[in-house]
Parts: C-alpha cells; sequence; structure tokens
C-alpha cells in the first residue's frame, strides 16, 4: 500500500474571482471616502442614539430624551432667558480668559528665559495647580464682593496656571544652539524672547490656552453659582434645583458649543502660527 493510499489529499479552496474580491473591497473603499467631518456626524447620531435609548428607561425626571431637550432649549431661546445668561457669561469668560492669557504668558516666558527666576516660582506655581481653586472663592468675594470683578478673577485664576506651566516649558525646550547663535550674533534679550522663544515656544503656549480656556469655561459656572447668579450658572442651579431637567440641558449644551468653538478656533490657529515648522 503507498502513502498516497494512506494520507488524504489535500484540501484545494476554489480561488476568490475578481468580482468577490471587488465586492469585498467596495466597503473599505466606501469608508475611505468619509472624512473627519462625516465621522464626527457619525459620532453624534450614535450619541444622541445611545441617549435616546437610555432615556426610555430611566423616564424623563432623571434623563430626558434629546426629543425633550429640543423644544425646551427652543422655549429657551424664543423667551430670551439663554440668550441673556449666555451674554453675562461670555463677559466674564472673555475678560478673565484674557487677563488670564496675558499675565499667564507673560509670566510663563520670564520663567523660562529667567532660569534663577523659574526654579524660584516653579515650586509654587505647581503648588497653586494642584490646589483646587474653588478654596480661595471665600476670600475672593471678601476681596471683590459679589459682582463682576469677582467673577473675573475666579475665571483668571482657574484659567491661568495651566498656561504658564506650558509657556514655561516651552520656552525651557528652546532650542540651545539657536539661542547661542544668537547670541554669537550680538542679539540682546528681548531679540532672542521675541524671535526665538516665543516662536519655538508656540506649541506648548497654544496647548496651555487651550486647557486654560476650558478651566475658564469651568471658572464662569463656578463663579456664577458662588458669586450673585447670573448667566448660565444661574439657569443651571435654578433648573436644578426646581428639577426641570430638560431645560437644564439647554445651558449645558451652550456651554458644551463654547468650548468645543474655543477649542477649534486655538486649533486653527496654532496651525496657522506653526507654518514655518513643515518649511
Amino acid at each position: 500500500m503507498s502513502a498516497a493510499d494512506v494520507l488524504p489529499a489535500p484540501a484545494v479552496e476554489p480561488a476568490e474571482s475578481p468580482a468577490e474580491i471587488g465586492r469585498a473591497r467596495l466597503p473599505r473603499a466606501a469608508f475611505g471616502r468619509i472624512g473627519i467631518g462625516g465621522w464626527r456626524l457619525i459620532a453624534l447620531v450614535i450619541f444622541l442614539l445611545t441617549w435616546h435609548l437610555a432615556s426610555i428607561p430611566a423616564g424623563k425626571l432623571l434623563l430626558p430624551s434629546p426629543l425633550d431637550v429640543l423644544p425646551a432649549l427652543i422655549d429657551e431661546v424664543r423667551s430670551g432667558q439663554l440668550l441673556t445668561a449666555t451674554a453675562s457669561s461670555l463677559q466674564v469668560f472673555v475678560l478673565g480668559y484674557a487677563l488670564a492669557i496675558v499675565s499667564g504668558v507673560a509670566l510663563g516666558v520670564l520663567m523660562g528665559g529667567m532660569p534663577r527666576l523659574g526654579e524660584v516660582l516653579e515650586i509654587y506655581v505647581n503648588a497653586l495647580n494642584a490646589t483646587p481653586r474653588v478654596a480661595f472663592i471665600p476670600f475672593i468675594i471678601l476681596w471683590f464682593g459679589l459682582g463682576l470683578n469677582a467673577k473675573i478673577v475666579v475665571v483668571w485664576f482657574q484659567a491661568v496656571m495651566p498656561i504658564v506651566i506650558n509657556t514655561y516649558a516651552g520656552v525651557q525646550n528652546t532650542d540651545p544652539d539657536l539661542l547661542e547663535a544668537a547670541r554669537s550674533f550680538g542679539a540682546r534679550r528681548g531679540q532672542m524672547f521675541r524671535y526665538i522663544m516665543l516662536p519655538a515656544a508656540l506649541p506648548y503656549i497654544v496647548t496651555g490656552l487651550r486647557l486654560g480656556g476650558a478651566n475658564a469655561m469651568v471658572g464662569t459656572v463656578i463663579a456664577e453659582l458662588y458669586t450673585a447668579l447670573s448667566g448660565l450658572g444661574y439657569l443651571i442651579a435654578q433648573f436644578g434645583g426646581t428639577f426641570q431637567t430638560a431645560k437644564y440641558f439647554g445651558p449645558v449644551m451652550v456651554l458644551a458649543a463654547m468650548g468645543m468653538v474655543i477649542s477649534q478656533t486655538l486649533k486653527i490657529l496654532e496651525r496657522r502660527l506653526t507654518r514655518w515648522r513643515s518649511r
């Protein structure tokens, strides 16, 4: 008896036809044509669908459906309540955030450009960054009252630390060879700050601005809750305290949209300011 009579012949799988290969590649090609905007839209649809399905067993009081939130949002816009609150919160946010940008970038550049000053202040900056800023709100109210000034200080204090830390790190990571070459050509300290340190630190600064912007948004709500009630923070407290959960999501969605716009704007700004890196 030969080995061919004992061992079974290996099975030969039929080769895929070109038509079958083409059909397999069609879904991949279709997915490949979807841009980032399309994927974001798909993610949003999935999120809203999941939210709606989760709201069915939870009930309207615990978790209203997006179908309940939309009419409530329209009513808030028509009454002018949401627009007035948004304008009030934007004023506090813009003033506090702008103050944090100016002071945070300036202090971070000084700390990075003057190593001895940076070594002295770094430990205190990190300590303040690790401390919950809410703990300082009673003192801020004692010093600045309950009006607009107190809210601006709360937003500034909430946003300034990430800006300082990231700017300081960016200036510290400046290429030492570039600084040495600038010194050899007789560049002054101010010129090195402007033409070498700041451009090198731009990606770090923009990252700090994005983190600071998110913190400033949180600080705006905190300031409106702890000081004189107004703005979106007041609406959140009012709707939450009276269990108007459908209306509660209105100011929350506005805050999320504001944060998204700020983050995307800073990303575009970063791309435009750092084009020279790709050249």
